[in-house]
């Protein structure tokens, strides 16, 4: 047991299944451009958490302006990261280029970015005149 979590230390990343299979690991994380777009499409999904509750009710305390903008901001990170990491895939699904997550990646981010700014522009029309 302690060979294999020394194993797992001097490499902690593999790349390749192979890889992984002689190391003595079970699990494979998945090549860098998986990653990336995994981490891509988790940003863009946590836009939408947090866009959809702001887009719902703005009226309460400062008009929803702080989770409006952290929504509009993490949904356009993960819409470009999403854009680009399809715009550099050299391979389709399956070939772990990370395609299907930068492609959901777009769409959430799309999604969390136009949750957002509805719900910022609903928070400047709800401001009170002074």
């Amino acid at each position: 047991m302690s060979v294999l979590l020394a194993t797992q230390v001097a490499s902690p990343v593999c790349t390749t299944a192979a890889e992984c299979a002689g190391q003595g690991v079970d699990t494979f994380i998945g090549t860098p451009a998986r990653v990336w777009a995994s981490v891509a499409a988790l940003v863009a999904l946590a836009s939408v958490i947090i866009g959809w509750p702001a887009h719902r009710s703005v009226r309460r305390g400062n008009g929803g302006r702080g989770a409006a903008t952290v929504a509009l901001g993490a949904g356009l990170i993960g819409g470009l990261n999403g854009a680009v990491k399809l715009a550099v895939a050299d391979g389709g699904l399956g070939t772990g280029n990370g395609v299907f997550g930068a492609a959901v990646a777009l769409v959430l981010g799309l999604a969390g970015a136009v949750l957002g700014g509805l719900a910022l522009a609903r928070s400047r029309r709800t401001e009170p005149s002074g």
